[in-house]
Protein backbone atom coordinates (compact mmCIF):
# COMPACT_ATOMS: atom_id res chain seq x y z
CA UNK A 1 0.00 0.00 0.00
CA UNK A 2 2.07 2.91 -1.15
CA UNK A 3 0.60 6.09 -1.15
CA UNK A 4 1.64 8.62 -3.84
CA UNK A 5 3.14 12.40 -3.22
CA UNK A 6 -0.27 13.80 -3.76
CA UNK A 7 -1.87 11.25 -1.99
CA UNK A 8 0.20 11.93 1.41
CA UNK A 9 0.35 16.07 0.83
CA UNK A 10 -3.92 15.52 0.70
CA UNK A 11 -3.13 13.46 4.48
CA UNK A 12 -0.85 15.62 5.95
CA UNK A 13 -3.26 18.68 5.01
CA UNK A 14 -6.39 17.12 6.22
CA UNK A 15 -4.74 16.01 9.44
CA UNK A 16 -3.46 19.73 10.11
CA UNK A 17 -7.08 21.11 9.32
CA UNK A 18 -8.29 18.44 11.40
CA UNK A 19 -6.18 19.16 14.39
CA UNK A 20 -6.74 23.13 13.74
CA UNK A 21 -10.52 22.67 13.54
CA UNK A 22 -10.27 20.39 17.03
CA UNK A 23 -8.05 23.39 19.17
CA UNK A 24 -10.09 26.13 17.61
CA UNK A 25 -13.34 24.39 19.21
CA UNK A 26 -12.11 23.55 22.55
CA UNK A 27 -11.37 27.41 23.21
CA UNK A 28 -14.81 28.20 21.29
CA UNK A 29 -16.91 25.37 22.09
CA UNK A 30 -16.27 25.12 25.77
CA UNK A 31 -18.16 28.23 26.88
CA UNK A 32 -20.55 27.69 24.88
CA UNK A 33 -21.59 23.91 25.87
CA UNK A 34 -21.08 25.56 29.76
CA UNK A 35 -23.76 28.15 29.14
CA UNK A 36 -26.04 25.50 27.70
CA UNK A 37 -25.56 23.41 30.68
CA UNK A 38 -26.20 26.05 32.94
CA UNK A 39 -28.07 28.72 31.52
CA UNK A 40 -31.95 28.68 32.24
CA UNK A 41 -32.32 31.55 29.37
CA UNK A 42 -34.95 30.85 27.00
CA UNK A 43 -32.41 31.43 24.13
CA UNK A 44 -31.01 28.21 25.62
CA UNK A 45 -33.40 25.91 23.05
CA UNK A 46 -32.73 28.45 20.07
CA UNK A 47 -29.24 28.71 20.74
CA UNK A 48 -28.68 25.15 21.22
CA UNK A 49 -30.75 24.48 17.92
CA UNK A 50 -27.99 26.56 15.92
CA UNK A 51 -25.38 24.49 17.26
CA UNK A 52 -27.01 21.54 16.06
CA UNK A 53 -28.05 22.36 12.56
CA UNK A 54 -24.95 21.54 11.00
CA UNK A 55 -26.03 17.73 11.99
CA UNK A 56 -29.44 17.85 10.06
CA UNK A 57 -28.18 20.53 7.43
CA UNK A 58 -26.78 18.87 3.96
CA UNK A 59 -23.37 20.09 3.84
CA UNK A 60 -23.73 21.57 0.28
CA UNK A 61 -26.70 23.46 1.26
CA UNK A 62 -24.32 25.06 4.65
CA UNK A 63 -21.07 25.24 2.28
CA UNK A 64 -22.92 27.49 -0.63
CA UNK A 65 -24.26 30.02 2.58
CA UNK A 66 -20.80 30.01 4.17
CA UNK A 67 -19.45 30.76 0.62
CA UNK A 68 -22.29 33.54 0.15
CA UNK A 69 -21.23 34.61 3.37
CA UNK A 70 -17.55 34.36 3.00
CA UNK A 71 -17.54 35.89 -0.90
CA UNK A 72 -16.56 39.88 -1.37
CA UNK A 73 -20.37 41.01 -1.01
CA UNK A 74 -20.84 39.10 2.67
CA UNK A 75 -20.29 39.75 5.36
CA UNK A 76 -17.13 38.24 6.06
CA UNK A 77 -15.60 39.08 2.95
CA UNK A 78 -16.34 42.55 3.64
CA UNK A 79 -14.75 42.75 7.49
CA UNK A 80 -11.72 40.62 5.78
CA UNK A 81 -11.33 43.33 2.90
CA UNK A 82 -11.60 46.46 5.36
CA UNK A 83 -9.05 44.20 7.54
CA UNK A 84 -7.22 43.87 4.70
CA UNK A 85 -7.38 40.33 4.39
CA UNK A 86 -7.18 38.28 1.11
CA UNK A 87 -10.47 36.33 0.71
CA UNK A 88 -11.30 32.94 2.60
CA UNK A 89 -12.76 31.13 -0.03
CA UNK A 90 -10.27 28.51 -1.49
CA UNK A 91 -7.81 28.88 1.13
CA UNK A 92 -7.06 27.07 3.77
CA UNK A 93 -8.36 29.58 6.42
CA UNK A 94 -11.68 29.54 4.85
CA UNK A 95 -11.51 25.74 5.24
CA UNK A 96 -10.80 26.52 9.25
CA UNK A 97 -13.56 28.34 9.50
CA UNK A 98 -16.25 26.36 7.44
CA UNK A 99 -14.97 23.44 9.15
CA UNK A 100 -14.94 24.64 12.55
CA UNK A 101 -18.99 25.68 11.54
CA UNK A 102 -19.67 22.26 10.00
CA UNK A 103 -18.22 20.31 13.28
CA UNK A 104 -19.13 22.74 16.00
CA UNK A 105 -21.87 20.19 17.37
CA UNK A 106 -19.00 17.56 17.68
CA UNK A 107 -17.90 19.57 20.12
CA UNK A 108 -20.60 21.59 21.64
CA UNK A 109 -23.21 18.70 22.51
CA UNK A 110 -20.33 16.10 24.01
CA UNK A 111 -19.30 18.91 26.59
CA UNK A 112 -22.73 19.77 27.30
CA UNK A 113 -23.65 16.12 28.25
CA UNK A 114 -20.70 16.43 30.35
CA UNK A 115 -21.31 19.48 32.45
CA UNK A 116 -24.62 18.39 32.77
CA UNK A 117 -23.82 15.26 34.55
CA UNK A 118 -21.88 16.90 37.14
CA UNK A 119 -24.63 18.87 38.72
CA UNK A 120 -24.78 21.96 41.03
CA UNK A 121 -23.43 19.98 44.27
CA UNK A 122 -19.79 19.95 43.23
CA UNK A 123 -19.54 23.54 42.28
CA UNK A 124 -21.80 24.66 45.00
CA UNK A 125 -18.97 22.95 47.34
CA UNK A 126 -16.13 24.71 45.98
CA UNK A 127 -18.65 28.15 46.19
CA UNK A 128 -18.67 27.20 50.01
CA UNK A 129 -14.96 27.01 49.55
CA UNK A 130 -14.86 30.87 48.51
CA UNK A 131 -14.25 29.43 45.09
CA UNK A 132 -14.42 31.84 42.54
CA UNK A 133 -16.81 30.62 39.47
CA UNK A 134 -13.55 30.30 37.22
CA UNK A 135 -11.93 28.61 39.68
CA UNK A 136 -14.48 26.33 40.18
CA UNK A 137 -14.67 25.51 36.78
CA UNK A 138 -11.08 25.01 36.25
CA UNK A 139 -10.68 22.66 39.75
CA UNK A 140 -13.99 20.97 39.86
CA UNK A 141 -15.93 20.82 36.58
CA UNK A 142 -12.77 20.68 34.04
CA UNK A 143 -11.53 17.40 35.94
CA UNK A 144 -14.74 16.03 36.17
CA UNK A 145 -15.81 16.58 32.60
CA UNK A 146 -12.43 15.24 31.08
CA UNK A 147 -13.71 12.00 29.29
CA UNK A 148 -16.25 14.70 27.98
CA UNK A 149 -13.44 16.37 26.39
CA UNK A 150 -11.44 13.20 25.28
CA UNK A 151 -14.96 12.40 23.65
CA UNK A 152 -15.57 16.15 21.86
CA UNK A 153 -12.16 16.21 20.79
CA UNK A 154 -12.10 12.69 19.22
CA UNK A 155 -15.75 13.01 17.97
CA UNK A 156 -14.81 16.52 16.51
CA UNK A 157 -11.09 15.81 15.11
CA UNK A 158 -12.65 12.42 13.30
CA UNK A 159 -15.45 14.41 11.72
CA UNK A 160 -13.09 17.00 10.55
CA UNK A 161 -11.46 14.29 8.48
CA UNK A 162 -14.39 12.71 6.91
CA UNK A 163 -15.85 16.09 5.80
CA UNK A 164 -16.26 16.27 2.01
CA UNK A 165 -19.28 18.57 0.75
CA UNK A 166 -18.18 21.58 2.77
CA UNK A 167 -14.47 21.53 2.00
CA UNK A 168 -15.26 20.90 -1.83
CA UNK A 169 -17.74 23.96 -1.47
CA UNK A 170 -15.44 26.13 0.19
CA UNK A 171 -12.01 25.43 -1.18
CA UNK A 172 -12.62 23.65 -4.18
CA UNK A 173 -10.03 21.14 -5.12
CA UNK A 174 -6.30 23.02 -5.28
CA UNK A 175 -3.29 20.97 -4.48
CA UNK A 176 -1.27 21.51 -1.38
CA UNK A 177 -3.94 24.08 -0.33
CA UNK A 178 -7.36 22.63 0.09
CA UNK A 179 -7.22 19.33 -1.61
CA UNK A 180 -7.65 16.92 1.27
CA UNK A 181 -7.56 13.33 1.90
CA UNK A 182 -11.27 12.74 0.84
CA UNK A 183 -11.53 15.29 -2.05
CA UNK A 184 -8.36 13.35 -3.38
CA UNK A 185 -10.09 10.00 -3.32
CA UNK A 186 -12.92 11.82 -4.74
CA UNK A 187 -10.76 12.79 -8.07
CA UNK A 188 -8.75 9.06 -7.79
CA UNK A 189 -12.66 7.49 -8.62
CA UNK A 190 -13.53 10.32 -11.06
CA UNK A 191 -10.16 9.04 -13.20
CA UNK A 192 -11.33 5.02 -12.32
CA UNK A 193 -7.65 5.09 -10.29
CA UNK A 194 -9.50 2.44 -8.27
CA UNK A 195 -6.42 1.06 -6.61
CA UNK A 196 -5.06 4.82 -5.70
CA UNK A 197 -8.56 5.20 -4.06
CA UNK A 198 -8.48 1.97 -2.45
CA UNK A 199 -5.17 2.43 -0.81
CA UNK A 200 -5.81 6.18 -0.01
CA UNK A 201 -9.23 4.82 1.60
CA UNK A 202 -7.63 1.92 3.31
CA UNK A 203 -5.40 4.66 4.93
CA UNK A 204 -8.16 6.54 6.10
CA UNK A 205 -10.20 3.99 7.30
CA UNK A 206 -7.01 2.47 9.30
CA UNK A 207 -6.57 5.75 11.20
CA UNK A 208 -9.91 6.37 11.74
CA UNK A 209 -10.37 3.26 13.32
CA UNK A 210 -6.96 3.45 15.68
CA UNK A 211 -8.18 7.03 17.03
CA UNK A 212 -11.38 5.47 17.85
CA UNK A 213 -9.94 2.78 19.28
CA UNK A 214 -7.53 4.77 21.85
CA UNK A 215 -11.21 6.34 22.57
CA UNK A 216 -12.34 3.04 23.95
CA UNK A 217 -9.37 1.42 25.04
CA UNK A 218 -8.33 4.18 27.22
CA UNK A 219 -11.43 5.72 29.02
CA UNK A 220 -10.75 8.46 32.43
CA UNK A 221 -12.27 6.84 35.92
CA UNK A 222 -13.62 3.99 33.64
CA UNK A 223 -13.90 1.00 36.15
CA UNK A 224 -12.03 -1.57 35.31
CA UNK A 225 -13.52 -5.22 35.57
Amino acid sequence: MILSTGDLQAVILTLELALVVTAVLFVAGTPIAWWLARTKSRWKGPIGAVVALPLVLPPSVLGFYLLLAMGPNGPVGRLTNALGIDPLPFTFEGLVLASVFYSLPFMVQPLQNAFEAIGDRPLEAAATLRASPLNAFFTVALPLALPGFLTAGVLTFAHTVGEFGVVLMIGGNIPGITRVASVQIYDHVEALEYGEAHSLAAVMLIFSFLVLLTVYAWRPGAKKA
